[in-house]
């Protein structure tokens, strides 16, 4: 714990210490050769605001930003090299480039979770058919039975839950399971049933529950070490007419958005470009809700509901929820035919809130996706979340925390979150494991 967060204390004094650095040598050589110098000030704060952004944004946002301050001091090496300003320039260039690189560092995600007993009979079931064949190629199967884990290898036709639930009635005292998240949703319902403790292993196709729990997706391998060496965190589990989900379920147009092409890469912007897509009058069921201040709405409209609320826009993190242990829904609504507000990154009208209970009503069965599935709901469609229902082991070397927990959205906010952690004053770490609130019968 001391190292992890040393190392980000470490990296965030570096962060405020370049910034301040870069801004005062540029205010120097204002005040020292004015007014030529303003210059110099102004490149100093055009590519420290840069650096900063391609802190906060991602994709060709953060591109863009660091372009922005790169162009900053070549223009002004450009203008200002025979006029004595060179070594200032260098200097300033050098301090937003340390700024950038030590601020990136400090926002990197590393919590050390409370040390937990490993298991005697853990079992790991993996899905060989997830991730085109990850599991197999990787040789999870004989890894797991390295560590005393026992593995269970799906067949065609064989039904997971019963499994589950088989493999406890033996006697297993911690479960896993390599594959896709639907398939994680099954074990995890299963282990916080039984109060198990529970391990993801990322060998689906995207891994998006490993992601927010802080699993390393790209070392499957290691996160059998969940059983070994590794931390507990309670964490919450979400519920839609009683069948558990782990991501998000999604009304309205996920059975447009499943079937294109680059759905599983990116699952919310899929949504998103889809809804003015499909979503017209008569396309599907018209869903009622209501509104956070108790208002009644209907319509052509897609809800996302999610264990957690996602953070989206084009923030560092975004499509990733900051937080699954916060007793919570994430509720987004989305609706093309009202004109009444934007969501940030488009025209597109949608907003979210948060809630321990959602009920969306139709006038017939809903088409949805649950952890990736495409599935039919009764209505109404009942929402709840389940706190602290589910115990999960991360391995040590493993994050530990969702890419988005440690860092705020908005300059302002992200710049006060850096300041805390280079005085020791760290966010909000994920709760450790805690009393396990029995799912309902």
């Amino acid at each position: 714990m001391r190292r992890r967060t040393t190392g980000r204390r470490t990296a965030a004094v570096v962060a405020v210490g370049a910034a301040l650095f870069t801004v005062s040598a540029a205010v120097v050589a204002a005040v020292d050769d004015f007014p030529r110098g303003l210059l110099v000030l102004l490149c100093g704060l055009v590519a420290a605001a840069g650096s900063w952004e391609g802190v906060l944004r991602r994709g060709w946002a953060r591109v863009a930003a660091i372009g922005v301050a790169v162009l900053a001091l070549a223009g002004g090496v450009w203008s200002l090299a025979d006029e004595g300003f060179l070594r200032t320039l260098l200097l300033v260039g050098l301090g937003a480039l340390a700024w950038h690189v030590a601020a990136r560092i400090a926002f990197v995600p590393r919590v050390e979770l409370p040390a937990a007993h490993p298991p005697e009979h853990a079992v790991l079931f993996v899905n060989p058919r997830s991730g085109d064949g990850k599991a197999a190629k990787l040789g999870l199967a004989e890894e797991a039975r390295s560590r005393g884990i026992r593995p269970v290898e799906l067949r065609p036709g064989d039904d997971l839950g019963v499994l589950a639930r088989a493999a406890v009635a033996d006697g297993a005292d911690a479960l896993a399971m390599a594959g896709g998240d639907g398939s994680q949703a099954v074990v995890a319902s299963v282990a916080a049933a039984s109060g198990l403790p529970y391990a993801c292993i990322p060998s689906g196709t995207r891994n998006h529950f490993a992601l927010d729990l802080g699993v390393d997706r790209d070392d499957a391998v290691g996160a059998l070490d969940a059983f070994v060496d590794g931390g507990e965190r309670s964490v919450d589990l979400g519920e839609v007419n009683g069948r558990v989900f782990v991501n998000n379920v999604s009304l309205g147009v996920y059975a447009s958005a499943v079937q294109q092409v680059d759905y599983r890469a990116a699952k919310l912007r899929v949504l998103l470009r889809t809804v003015p897509e499909v979503v017209v009058p008569g396309s599907s069921p018209a869903l009622r809700w209501v509104t956070p201040g108790g208002r009644d709405k209907d319509g052509a409209a897609v809800v996302l509901v999610s264990n957690g609320q996602y953070r989206l826009g084009g923030a560092a993190g975004a499509g990733t929820r900051p937080a699954v242990d916060e007793g919570v829904l994430g509720i987004t609504i989305l609706d093309p035919q009202s004109s009444a507000s934007s969501g940030p990154g488009g025209a597109l009208p949608w907003r979210q809130w948060t809630s321990p209970e959602f009920r969306v009503d139709a006038d017939g069965e809903v088409p949805a996706g649950i952890d990736g599935e495409a599935v039919v709901l009764e209505a109404p469609v009942q929402f709840r979340v389940r706190p602290a229902a589910l115990r999960v082991r991360i391995a040590a070397h493993h994050p530990g925390a969702s890419p988005s927990a440690v860092e705020p959205v908005g300059a302002v906010a992200a710049l006060r979150a850096l300041i805390r952690i280079a005085a020791g004053r760290a966010a909000r770490p994920p709760s450790p494991a805690r009393a396990r609130v029995p799912a309902a019968g």
